[in-house]
């Protein structure tokens, strides 16, 4: 694990970004760049430690195009905070924690975490393979004063047992793909091809995929992994299918498209989910004729006048030389999510505090993004879209 500077988030743009995080993993591979934490926050003048709330981040190659901008919009909330008062009068200190995507670099950053004096939650984790291993880390471990992990980026829905520690807050893949076929259902469509990114990719998303096609009426073929040699490639290149569901990140959906050839006579719709970020893929250019990409997103349209994203756009101008995003939009939301419930707490603001109060689940309203839970379960869930057109432009 490796405690990021805020330097290269603030200071280089997206495409440069892209270089310094492949070449920092590359690095990562080859030598250890395991750096230590602080023993203790720093205090403020009164005296007082600021709080302390950690992010772990996997910035491999495969996850950074969500996992870059995401940790942008939680550093831009972060900052807006701090400039503002912080949490009753107390800075809050975000300390990022950067895994190589391995499980023994992750359980590394997972323990940083616990060991540093003063940090009382883990917020905003990203991506879907390290938030999924951090639940089960904080499922199985057993350690004296528990971090609660908040809004983390995760595909699959927690389980009860699981739920005790960790505290959704963006709908999940099945969701997103109910709300995205759903869509394309009411207009008359009957069949779908659906193209898993990876081997893995279809082994964890397979079911819930064609659970949410048939519970829509809908015929889901799969179809072959991307890659493919012989007859199968042209089911990839030349679908039947006007409709495709892609599950996938930004890199593997635009070697796809690349080769993708529209129907004659016939436009071809793209659907992805909320790993793809549009902004990338329309910096990759190479758009086929007669491809739309349609991206599912787990927050409001960027381009909504509610406050929370009013805020976020702001925050980004002020703090960032970047262009707003869906993904930065949910790291901006996970971290005025975490400070809503920091500020809520009565009394001392510790790890057992942090952790009763979100076990509460009260409802929180963060500037018009309401996060409601019934029972364990979150029970509202805000699914939008956005369109690339095969010119370039993004609508929505």
């Amino acid at each position: 694990a490796m405690h990021l500077p805020d330097c290269p988030a603030a200071s280089l743009n997206r495409r440069q970004w892209i270089g310094w995080t492949a070449a920092a993993s590359a690095m990562m591979a080859g030598e250890a760049m395991a750096q230590p934490l602080p023993a203790s926050a720093p205090r403020n003048a009164e005296g007082e430690r600021s709080l302390v709330v950690a992010q772990i981040v996997d910035l491999t190659f495969s996850q950074q195009d969500v996992s870059r901008d995401f940790l942008v919009g939680s550093r831009s909330a972060w900052q807006d905070l701090n400039a503002r008062g912080g949490v009753r009068g107390r800075a809050v200190q975000h300390v990022t924690l950067e895994t190589d995507g391995t499980p023994a670099g992750l359980k590394a950053a997972w323990q940083a975490a616990h060991r540093q004096t003063g940090c009382v939650a883990l917020s905003g984790c990203v991506g879907n393979t390290a938030a999924a291993g951090l639940v089960a880390l904080q499922s199985s471990a057993d350690v004296a004063s528990p971090l609660a992990m908040v809004a983390p980026w995760l595909h699959n829905a927690v389980t009860d047992a699981q739920a005790e520690a960790t505290f959704e807050v963006f709908p999940d893949h099945q969701l997103q793909i109910a709300h995205a076929i759903k869509t394309h259902a009411s207009l008359g469509v009957k069949q779908i091809g659906v193209v898993f990114a990876t081997a893995q990719v279809q082994q964890q998303s397979q079911a819930y995929v064609l659970q949410a096609a048939r519970n829509l009426d809908l015929q889901a073929q799969i179809l072959p992994l991307p890659g493919a040699g012989g007859p199968a490639a042209s089911q990839l290149t030349n679908p039947s299918q006007t409709i495709i569901l892609f599950v996938g990140g930004t890199p593997e959906l635009h070697a796809f498209t690349s080769n993708l050839v529209a129907p004659p006579g016939r436009q071809c719709f793209v659907v992805a989910l909320a790993d793809v970020n549009l902004q990338v893929l329309a910096q990759m250019g190479g758009m086929p004729k007669g491809t739309s990409i349609i991206a599912t997103q787990a927050v409001p349209l960027i381009t909504s006048s509610l406050p929370v994203v009013r805020a976020y756009r702001d925050a980004l101008s002020r703090f960032f030389d970047e262009a707003p995003s869906p993904q930065g939009l949910a790291g901006f939301i996970a971290a005025r999510y975490t400070a809503e419930i920091l500020g809520g707490i009565s009394g001392p603001i510790t790890r057992a505090s942090m952790l009763s109060a979100l076990q509460r689940r009260s409802n929180v309203n963060v500037g018009g993004y309401v996060v409601a839970y019934q029972g364990k379960k979150r029970s509202n869930a805000y699914v939008t879209q956005s369109m690339l057109t095969q010119d370039g432009r993004i609508i929505g």
